[in-house]
């Protein structure tokens, strides 16, 4: 795309980020996969951090969200003891501050950390310590972070119910890497998310913020369930929310009831681009539906889903959205500030975060 302006692109690294969808099983350093892999027996299909890191890329982009997911069967197998748990929670909290985010939301199912021997509260334990061993290391390197975990049901399993009831034991006030919120997700097409109404009942009973994967896979009957069946604050993903779209991109575009529903209820969408080209679900970052969705008036968000196989940062996601999107300096800030505000963190604490914190890194980049 001609026309690009340099300047927000040099104001990138530096602007204040809030990441609302990030899987820690999707963040872990190359290299920290090949040490954890040593450590427990694990055979690994490269033997490099370099070559582990493309292997990741080029599995990951195979078109389809099921080839995709068998990439964590690695990341996964050496995340089974409390010292690596606590070691790839630590990282990812300082690999996201160097990237300049303030506030982010991480995801994990703690039932695929069980076989090891760990409870599932022991599992949630050993995250959490990370998270917080992570945050005060990066105040000390001046890139101050502030973490909430959002404990996540696989949608193929059973244990819907069983992981409601762990988030309500471990919720906390979003300090020191606490236990924010509860998520769903896996193979999306076949097992909708009303499967664990029950759970999300629970939860929704205890005034406990929940987000679903939707609308990736499959799509608006996904969305549906989501938000109707289960009262989901934010939908992860849900770019196929344009299928509700009449003549999208145009003037004339006419929301249909669900995607009418969404923007109307400020029902933040957590877009992952480069995941989402990876998986089938966009063709290219140009074309994606974040930014037909954001002309909408629907409530966008920019994520990075699994920053290992996608080989991304939220820095790398908004440069490929300015470059190849036509993204301004102002976009990048709405998202902003619509992630923080639809962070499940106290309304006090979200206007905190972007009146002190949000605003005033972005009006520093103008400057």
């Amino acid at each position: 795309m001609s026309g690009v302006d340099q300047a927000v692109l040099r104001a990138i690294p530096s602007l204040p980020k809030v990441l609302l969808h990030d899987h820690l099983d999707g963040g872990l350093r190359p290299q920290t996969l090949l040490d954890l892999a040593e450590e427990v027996g694990h055979e690994l299909p490269a033997s490099t951090a370099d070559a582990l890191g493309r292997w990741f890329e080029e599995a990951a982009s195979s078109g389809t969200l099921v080839r995709y997911l068998e990439t964590f069967d690695h990341t996964t197998a050496v995340m089974q003891t409390a010292d690596a748990l606590r070691r790839v929670a630590r990282e990812s909290a300082l690999d996201l501050a160097a990237d300049g985010v303030v506030y982010a939301e991480q995801r994990y199912a703690p039932e695929q950390h069980l076989a090891g021997g760990l409870t599932l509260d022991e599992v949630v334990v050993a995250v959490q310590e990370g998270f917080a061993e992570g945050e005060r290391e990066a105040a000390e390197r001046g890139t101050p972070i502030r973490t909430g975990t959002l404990l996540t049901a696989m949608r193929h399993a059973d244990r819907g119910v069983e992981i409601a009831e762990l988030t309500l034991r471990h919720l906390g006030s979003a300090a020191g890497g606490s236990v924010v919120g509860f998520d769903i997700a896996g193979a999306e097409d076949g097992f909708p998310p009303e499967r664990h109404r029950e759970a999300f009942q629970l939860l929704h009973d205890a005034g406990v913020p929940v987000t679903v994967h939707a609308g990736e896979a499959a799509g608006l009957a996904s969305i549906h369930g989501a938000v109707h069946a289960c009262s989901a604050q934010r939908i992860g993903h849900g770019v196929r929310l344009l299928e509700d779209v009449e003549r999208a991109g145009t003037p004339d575009a006419h929301l249909g009831p669900l995607a009418a529903w969404v923007r109307d209820r400020r029902i933040a969408l957590e877009l992952c681009p480069s995941s989402n080209l990876q998986t089938g679900a966009g063709a290219s970052i140009a074309e994606h539906g974040i930014t037909a969705l954001r002309d909408l008036g629907v409530v966008v968000t920019v994520n990075t889903d699994n920053r290992l196989q996608s080989a991304t940062s939220v820095s790398r996601e908004m440069e490929l959205l300015v470059r190849e999107a036509g993204w301004t300096l102002d976009d990048l800030e709405a998202a902003t500030v619509a992630a923080a505000r639809a962070a499940f963190l106290p309304h006090p604490v979200r206007e905190v975060l972007v009146e002190e914190v949000v605003r005033p890194g972005f009006a520093a980049a103008r400057g």
